[in-house]
């Protein structure tokens, strides 16, 4: 519903624009196209192919770009060109190459978003470069507080102990992996097959002095060897597809020590929520080779993988929380982003976090954290889920093993083989004391 339409030249001349303003509600934005288009025609444009002018530079938006978005995605779509962009979703060359999967394939999908600019993404995520849902006490709690909040989330429900091997699959800028390391005592591990990523987290581990506590193996987590007895995987999962789905759980379940947990955070669609134009956009765009799994699909693999779920947590408000913040980010800092990255690039990252926020807000994605342990008759499992909501540390559990093949020339953590010391105690900083409870 727009009360209030009007369309007028901003100025004379052959550079002239046409704006349309629009209000919906509160909110107002206003359209600005070249004078030799024809503004109608762009209005009347389906989510896909305005989303593509945006990006283009064909159509600017001035004001509430969430708006804009919505009125994209409320024009109507022909059930033959649906139809057909459904298809090229679903048959898209990147796709297509996922169902290979080889080495070389994952790492050039993973380069292709992930490795654009260290720099770019220190543009809008939080000072740990966290690139993931945040977890909001409130949602007036600043981004910093949040990220640090869900980590320390993430390491109470996998109840993490000083001296535990720990895995990160696909560590992203090494936050949890930092946080794991010196906040609880851990000897962590993080793997990714990003270069960009792998040389941060590698500066990260040498500058906060963390070499004996901390490694990085620069592969893929199929190529990982030992077992470990914690294992997190925080939204990489989205990457490997639902017809390698399967694979993904026996691998993670082959690293983890009989007794240890792992918790997969990612994000996934409901089940009655199919491929359309958003998912076009995104294989082409954003995330090549990447699909969306419904929860079903996880609880069902994983247990065919032998898993037991343990804890199944929605956490999708916080991820539109999250978008959002991070959009005001990108807002903010256009000309540094414009400048390490491009305008094409700046306009696809403000555009897919924008409309990400918008899906979560709807329910049109989910993003779900899944504890699962190892299924066995004779295990203790917690009677209550208390122990996620408390300040204190775990109490210190040793117990001698092998993190991975201490020959193995890909990683390098060869330090997993020697006699656990004493962990060092806990840091003083203010910033590594500080914990926050979080409450449902």
């Amino acid at each position: 519903m727009f009360p209030v339409t009007e369309m007028s030249p901003v100025h004379s001349g052959p550079a002239a624009h046409i704006r349309e303003r629009r209000l919906i509600g509160p909110a107002a934005f206003t359209v600005v196209v070249p004078k030799d288009n024809d503004a109608e025609r762009i209005l009347r444009l389906d989510a896909y192919s305005a989303a593509m002018a945006f990006i283009r530079g064909q159509v600017s938006i001035d004001g509430d770009l969430s708006a804009a978005i919505r009125y994209f995605l409320g024009q109507p779509t022909g059930q033959l060109r649906r139809l057909h962009q459904m298809a090229l979703a679903r048959c898209s060359r990147s796709r297509l190459a996922a169902w290979a999967r080889t080495r070389s394939v994952t790492a050039r999908q993973v380069s292709f978003h992930y490795d654009r600019s260290n720099e770019f993404y220190a543009q809008f995520l939080d000072s740990r470069m966290v690139y993931s849902c945040a977890y909001f006490r409130s949602a007036d709690v600043p981004l910093e507080e949040a990220q640090l909040a869900k980590l320390d989330y993430i390491c109470r429900k996998l109840s993490v102990l000083p001296g535990e091997r720990f895995l990160d699959v696909g560590c992203g800028w090494g936050g949890l992996l930092i946080r794991c390391a010196e906040r609880y005592g851990a000897q962590a591990t993080g793997c990714t097959v990003s270069s960009c990523q792998a040389q941060y987290v590698r500066d990260l581990i040498n500058s906060r002095g963390l070499q004996a506590k901390t490694s990085l193996c620069e592969n893929d987590y199929r190529d990982m060897t030992g077992q470990y007895d914690k294992i997190a995987s925080v939204g990489m999962f989205e990457h490997e597809g639902k017809h390698r789905l399967g694979q993904y759980f026996r691998r993670i379940h082959a690293l983890l020590q009989d007794d240890g947990l792992f918790l997969n955070h990612g994000i996934v669609r409901p089940e009655n929520v199919k491929d359309g134009p958003e998912t076009l956009f995104l294989q082409r765009e954003v995330f090549p080779g990447g699909e969306l799994v419904s929860l079903s699909d996880v609880v069902r693999q994983a247990g065919e993988a032998g898993f037991e779920v343990l804890d199944i947590e929605n956490v999708r408000p916080h991820y539109a929380l999250t978008c959002r913040a991070w959009a005001q980010r990108l807002q903010h800092n256009a000309d540094q982003c414009r400048r390490l990255i491009g305008e094409t690039a700046y306009r696809t990252w403000l555009l897919f976090i924008t409309a990400s926020a918008l899906s979560f807000e709807d329910g049109v994605t989910d993003v779900f954290q899944v504890l699962l342990a190892k299924r066995r008759r004779k295990t203790q499992r917690r009677l209550t889920r208390d122990y996620l909501y408390t300040n204190r540390l775990p109490v210190q559990k040793l117990r001698p093993r092998m993190a991975c093949d201490p020959d193995a020339p890909h990683c390098a953590a060869q330090e997993a083989t020697k006699p656990r010391p004493e962990p060092a105690p806990l840091p003083n900083s203010a910033e590594y004391d500080h914990t926050v409870d979080i409450l449902l």
